[in-house]
């Protein structure tokens, strides 16, 4: 090849490659001939809908999604910006509830940044105008299911197989371990770990680590640091579960005795692991080493 052959094809290529690496935002979206799309559905930039893909009446795709093959959007979905639909995941299918009017018109809303890999399940509300709500840079992984109305914070990761019943409440940076079972209405606190294969049937405080059925098994320190909580805050955490669970008795009352005495000790993060005892409808989760179970109504 001649130098100025060589040359051309290297421009030519650098050209190319200039086109392929510019901004996913400037570039169209891209559907798949297969994929089927419901009436009045909007659709952002730079969109890569797979094939045999669907899309429901009435949803929106936010801007540098992505929606792999066979992956389902139910009608009255919202889906945020650069997220993940993977394969045969199912997001705002009809709830699980024998007392669902499917004339019901509810949906599911998805943040920004979220990952739904293959197999996921996420349902509808059951309620008119209500949505099931997945926040922001959430990661959900392979095949588990979040049930009607159940409300997701930032930054939760589902690993495989999890099971959320209906009305789950996760807050932010939780995490819920393979295959764990979460019962209805139950409420699982911020930055709180749940172990594989756990059973929840009661609320997990905040920044603690649950495991088997219902099991406490104190604070999840390592989360604490990673997250770049203080020492000042992780010893007012430490504090206020004391105060919580040193003795049996009224978990909600000595927590809302805690809240109310005055200490110059106590820090924004001690504020909300006592205030998450105020809420509730399904007791707490309690330590391993507790000789009593949570008094009636605990």
């Amino acid at each position: 090849m001649k130098p100025t052959e060589m040359a051309a094809a290297l421009y030519a290529t650098a050209d190319k490659r200039q086109a392929v690496d510019q901004p996913r935002s400037d570039r169209p979206r891209t559907v798949h001939p297969s994929a089927i799309i419901g009436r009045d559905v909007r659709i952002g930039r730079n969109v890569d809908i797979g094939p045999f893909a669907v899309i429901g009446d009435g949803s929106e795709i936010g801007d540098d999604c992505r929606l792999s093959t066979h992956a389902v959007i139910g009608p009255q979905t919202v889906i945020g910006e650069r997220t993940l639909v993977d394969s045969f995941a199912v997001v705002g299918g009809e709830p699980q509830d024998l007392t669902y009017d499917p004339a019901t018109r509810s949906g599911v809303r998805v943040g920004n940044a979220v990952t739904i890999r293959e197999g996921v399940t996420i349902h509808r509300s059951t309620q008119n105008d209500v949505f099931t709500e997945i926040s922001d840079n959430c990661y959900l992984m392979a095949n588990s299911h979040v049930a009607h109305d159940c409300r997701l914070g930032e930054r939760v990761v589902l690993s495989n197989n999890v099971m959320l019943a209906g009305h789950v409440t996760v807050e932010a940076r939780a995490i819920i371990g393979g295959g764990a079972g979460v019962h209805q209405h139950v409420r699982i606190g911020e930055g709180a770990m749940v172990g594989g294969n756990a059973s929840i049937s009661s609320d997990v405080p905040p920044f603690t680590i649950a495991a088997e059925r219902n099991r406490l098994f104190g604070l999840n320190r390592i989360g604490l640091r990673r997250s770049g909580m203080s020492r000042a805050e992780i010893r007012d955490l430490e504090r206020c579960y004391t105060i919580v669970f040193r003795q049996a008795g009224d978990i909600r009352g000595k927590a809302a005795s805690a809240l109310v005495v005055a200490s110059p000790e106590r820090t924004a993060v001690g504020l909300r692991f006592l205030a998450f005892f105020n809420a509730g409808r399904r007791g707490f989760s309690f330590p391993r080493r507790r000789m009593h179970r949570p008094a009636d109504g605990d």
